[in-house]
């Protein structure tokens, strides 16, 4: 709509004041309420599904190979602290064993994922109430994350089986857990990894979007790029911290192999609590929470930064009109 145009006879130049007043007191009764962390839809350019994903599938593949990359032997310590049963020692050696093989996997399942949420997360920014957003990226994580699973589990088993030197490359690990344990023990545990991911993605990103939208609201600006990765780091590790129990069972039922140690997700809890007690539960939570937070800050820094390049080569694109899509 055009703007607003106001008529003016010219025998009644003197009530002009009384006219315009009435206009400014008009526009703010009908400007809405904003929320805390509530978006708006208005004014925006018709949604591109194909576009809106294939950015997304290149965000975050960047994102989730630099990641890896980078924090790849604090994961490793990681799942041995957590596989170790009893009074078990640590190994420092081999860190990067199993990095090739899991870039392999992060990278379409990073891709999925922001592939899937972002599309979703808009579609339903526009459906939800402004005030329910966060219901919104939750719901969006959680399918963003149950779509990236079909890629991420048999990449897990893999990864995790090689961090515990169980095999010494990829490929023969997934030739030969599928001999021994057939193609389903490519999707060890993937009720547990569901347990653990679905909540921990949903969780994360509606903290992250949550906040940035806050910040935004109250900076009345674009977040540069260190203010995205704080805000990363925060949600990762307090993300981190609350699933880390959600964490160790998914491990010891994906590197149990063919031994059935576990007959399930409710009988793992019981047996480790059982034979190492609750505090067994949070093992790892230091290397998890130190690695998440850091991964946080470095997978959605580049995130935003390759969703704006990408955004800022669109055709006829403004930078104003990307910004707010969030």
């Amino acid at each position: 709509m055009g703007p607003f145009t106001l008529a003016v006879d010219v025998k009644s130049s003197s009530s002009v004041p009384s006219d315009t007043s009435k206009q400014k007191i008009h526009n703010l009764q009908l400007a809405p309420k904003k929320f805390f962390a509530a978006v708006s839809a208005g004014d925006e350019k018709p949604f591109d599904f194909f576009r809106t994903f294939f950015e997304g599938v290149i965000a975050g593949g960047t994102a989730g190979v630099v990641v890896e990359t980078v924090l790849y032997p604090i994961d490793t310590i990681k799942t041995r602290l957590q596989a170790a049963q009893g009074g078990g020692k640590i190994v420092l050696k081999g860190l990067y064993s199993g990095l090739a093989g899991n870039i392999a996997g992060v990278l379409p399942a990073s891709g999925i994922f922001v592939g899937v949420y972002e599309p979703t997360k808009q579609k339903l920014l526009k459906t939800f109430p402004d005030k329910l957003s966060a219901v919104a990226h939750l719901t969006a994580g959680a399918i963003g994350g149950l779509a990236a699973s079909l890629v991420r589990v048999p990449t897990e088993v893999v990864k995790q089986r090689m961090q515990t030197r169980q095999f010494a490359s990829a490929p023969d690990a997934a030739r030969l857990i599928v001999s021994k344990e057939g193609f389903k023990g490519l999707y060890a545990g993937y009720g547990s990894f569901l347990l653990r991911d679905l909540p921990f993605d949903a969780i994360q990103f509606c903290i992250y979007e949550q906040l940035r939208i806050g910040y935004k609201l109250a900076a009345r600006r674009d977040l540069n790029d260190p203010e995205n990765a704080v805000i990363g780091a925060f949600a990762g590790a307090v993300t981190g911290a609350l699933t880390t129990p959600l964490d160790v069972i998914k491990t010891r039922l994906m590197i149990q192999g063919s031994t059935n140690q576990y007959k399930g997700i409710f009988d793992c809890v019981q047996t480790v609590v059982r034979e190492e007690g609750p505090r067994a539960l949070l093992k790892g939570i230091g290397p998890r929470v130190l690695w998440i937070g850091i991964g946080g800050s470095v997978f959605f820094g580049v995130l935003e930064s390759t969703k704006r390049f990408l955004a800022e080569r669109r055709p006829n694109s403004h930078p104003e009109s990307n910004s707010k899509q969030e």
